[in-house]
């Protein structure tokens, strides 16, 4: 569902540049707005949520799905932890669909996926990997990164039940905001995928404002 936001960004606290393969470990109270803008089109933002007091509750794709009875993510979805409680609400949403049943790109998948050569490029799972690394207090463990939401992804589910990977949807500008029900973690992946048309073939940067 497109949605325009209210928010004005002359009002936002913060904003950060997120390049093509980076990623951000960013804590929003409870009550903030952030949103995510996909820069230049077609990017792919691999994002993970937990709670910032308690990190063993996380996004939880199936219980989203499910109380939504939608497989897609779009404004007035409410994102669902693995203990049933909202994380997030997107509240404005100009891209229209965002995938949660794809997953996250890694060394392996892309082995399995593409060629035994792709093999040494750069992944989703690394950058959040590193992420954690370089944040041990914020308790986030290996154990802990599962279900992701690829903003602005385009995985459609075919009539057969099957998962492909299309062409963007999105447009340099294009974002999304949400709002959160608690303290949470965001980690973002900015995909650095050269192997399917999720990015366009071509990573671009991405924004994170916060209200």
């Amino acid at each position: 569902m497109i949605r325009e936001s209210d928010m004005l960004l002359s009002e936002a606290q913060e904003s950060t540049v997120v390049p093509a393969g980076d990623y951000l470990l960013k804590k929003i109270k409870r009550g903030q707005t952030v949103r995510i803008t996909d820069l230049e089109g077609n990017q792919a933002a691999d994002t993970l949520f937990y709670n910032a007091n308690n990190t063993a509750e996380r996004y939880s794709a199936m219980d989203t799905i499910r109380e939504q009875g939608n497989v897609y993510l779009s404004a007035g979805t409410l994102l669902r932890s693995n203990f049933g409680n909202p994380l997030l609400e997107i509240t404005a949403d100009t891209c229209g669909r965002h995938d949660t049943l794809g997953g996250a790109c890694a060394t392996e998948s892309n082995t399995v996926r593409y060629d035994l050569n792709k093999r040494c490029m750069h992944a989703c799972r690394d950058s959040w990997m590193l992420a954690i690394g370089e944040h041990e207090s914020v308790g986030i463990s290996k154990r802990d990164i599962t279900h992701n939401i690829n903003f602005f992804m385009n995985v459609p589910v075919t009539a057969e039940g099957g998962l492909t990977f299309e062409d963007g949807i999105s447009a340099p500008g294009k974002y999304v905001e949400m709002v959160a029900h608690m303290d949470v973690y965001m980690l973002v992946s900015n995909c650095p995928q050269l192997n399917n048309p999720c990015n366009g073939y071509n990573p671009t940067p991405v924004e994170i404002t916060l209200w």
